[in-house]
């Protein structure tokens, strides 16, 4: 079993397409409107935006969460922060520490970011 689509609330598709475009560093890979959906490709899942999707929070794993944060700042709800240290490879590869920080959308939605580093 594999992902294959995350639907996040969008009333405003316009705006929330900027949004991810920036927070993404691509463009969308398809639009229909009608009936309003927007997609974007994130390494081979689907997100799609859509007013009749419910709101959600998705975690996107970035190579810099500083820099991330730095592009996004008037988006930013909870600085970088570690989180976790992964000590095995449970939930992340050992000897890292997980990072988040956490960005609201134009949408409401709140994006959390992760990077693993290493101790």
């Amino acid at each position: 079993m594999d992902l294959v689509q995350i639907a996040q609330h969008a009333d405003d598709l316009e705006r929330a397409t900027a949004f991810y475009t920036e927070l993404l560093g691509a463009g969308p890979v398809a639009t229909y409107d009608p009936p309003g959906l927007v997609f974007f490709d994130v390494g081979g899942v689907r997100l799609m935006l859509s007013p009749g999707s419910e709101r959600a929070t998705i975690y996107l794993r970035v190579d810099d969460i500083d820099a991330a944060v730095d592009r996004l700042r008037a988006h930013v709800e909870a600085e970088p922060h570690v989180i976790f240290g992964h000590d095995d490879d449970t939930l992340g590869p050992a000897g890292t520490d997980e990072w988040q920080a956490f960005l609201r959308d134009p949408e409401g939605n709140l994006v959390g970011l992760v990077e693993h580093r290493a101790r």
